[in-house]
């Protein structure tokens, strides 16, 4: 037997045994995840900068470091994610809907876990500590497999979960693997393994997506637009857009493009395009867009069909609401989509018209994220619509069956 595979039939043998558990006890399990982060805050830290020296070493991407890196702060914000997962109300065994039929079945539609979930992601450590709250408020095993990149923080945090959930929940419920080999066989394992979700690169998600045998929730891209209509409140506006792209350019979330209507007073324009010069922001734009900020660069097709995840933002000046919609759809991935304006027809339009997981109106893209959308955290945003759509959270993994019952009814 393999190591994968070993790992792989214990979670499902303690996936198994995770329904005897009660929700108190899965609750104080997480509660003495939240305690145990901040008091072993220092140690997090250390093992954090073992990964930041050797990514440094091996001269990652700015971007990349960012999201590998942990702060006080942030522990601290996986530390409340724990506690505030604790807090949410109960999903599993919860009765969602139920009926009595003329023909004497009592049917009910019961939320159950969805089993041994395999978590593959890159570069953020947190993830391992939302992910592995997430699967024990939702009743399900988990097994991480985290990049290279983070290895000293990932091996810690995992750690900390297991320490915390022993002699409380079932022994290796939540697990971590290492190696590409791992995970090329860990996708195979289909009698044990019940979901798999890559969260990353495009390039992981799309090789994970193309080799697994077991199903796949995939985040392909955040290629993700925000649309000015004419009748937008122009202040609130500008700080939504510059949040959207500046305040964390790295991440699935941040816009990539702006789409500008041509009635918009040209004086706001420009100064909306300066605030993101002023910010580091490098403008790629159309023609109109280069005669109204003249620092920009030309906007190639290639740019419009870009999710930078870097300070640059394409953007283009639109004649309607139509042609935004058009833009979106060409380019759009089904994450994030967003509209500035006051027009409630307009903004109905927009809404019915665009799919994405998420439509943000007067709204930053950036709060497309399940820990503020009251999910607590997320396990990832799905872009595909089986069988979840937009951040995942505890409702998000699990399932429903039904039961049936009567007083000796048959089938004539």
């Amino acid at each position: 037997m393999t190591f994968v595979l070993n790992i792989a039939k214990r979670a499902k043998e303690a996936s198994r045994h995770f329904c005897q558990y009660a929700a108190a006890e899965r609750n104080q399990a997480l509660h003495l995840i939240g305690q145990k982060l901040s008091q072993r805050a220092n140690d997090i830290l250390a093992a954090n900068a073992e990964d930041l020296a050797r990514a440094e070493k091996a001269k990652l991407n700015p971007a990349l470091i960012e999201r590998l890196t942990l702060t006080p702060d942030r522990i601290l914000a996986m530390s409340k994610v724990a506690h505030a997962i604790a807090s949410q109300e109960e999903v599993v065994d919860i009765i969602v809907e139920e009926k009595r039929l003329p023909n004497g079945l009592w049917v009910r539609k019961q939320r159950i876990p969805l089993g041994v979930l395999a978590m593959i992601f890159e570069s953020r450590p947190n993830v391992v500590i939302d992910c592995s709250c997430l699967a024990i408020k939702s009743g399900n095993a988990m097994i991480l497999k985290g990049g290279k990149e983070a290895r000293a923080s990932n091996q810690l945090l995992t750690e900390i979960v297991q320490e915390s959930t022993r002699g409380l929940l079932p022994d290796s419920l939540i697990q971590i693997i290492e190696g590409q080999e791992a995970v090329t066989e860990l996708i195979t394992l289909v009698d044990y393994v019940d979901l798999v979700i890559p969260r990353g690169g495009e390039g992981l998600v799309r090789a994970i997506y193309a080799s697994s045998k077991v199903p796949v929730i995939a985040h392909f891209r955040g290629l993700c637009h925000i649309y000015v209509h004419p009748d937008a409140e122009l202040e609130r506006t500008e700080k939504i857009c510059l949040n959207a792209k500046v305040q964390r350019p790295g991440v699935c979330n941040a816009m990539e493009c702006l789409l500008l209507n041509q009635a918009l007073p040209g004086d706001f324009i420009k100064s909306l395009l300066q605030s993101f010069i002023n910010e580091g922001v490098e403008i790629r734009g159309c023609e109109k867009t280069r005669a109204l900020s003249p620092q920009s660069k030309l906007a190639g097709e290639q740019d419009y069909a870009t999710e930078y995840l870097d300070k640059i933002l394409s953007v283009k000046i639109v004649d309607s609401l139509e042609a935004a919609v058009a833009h979106i759809k060409k380019y759009g991935t089904h994450h994030t989509e967003g509209i500035c304006a006051t027009d409630t027809k307009a903004i109905a339009q927009f809404q019915r018209e665009v799919d994405a997981s998420c439509i943000m109106v007067n709204t930053s893209t950036r709060l497309n994220d399940g820990g503020e959308l009251g999910l607590g955290a997320e396990l990832g945003i799905s872009t595909s619509k089986l069988h979840a759509y937009g951040p995942m959270g505890a409702r998000e993994m699990t399932t429903t069956r039904f039961l049936v019952q009567s007083e000796g009814k048959i089938r004539l």
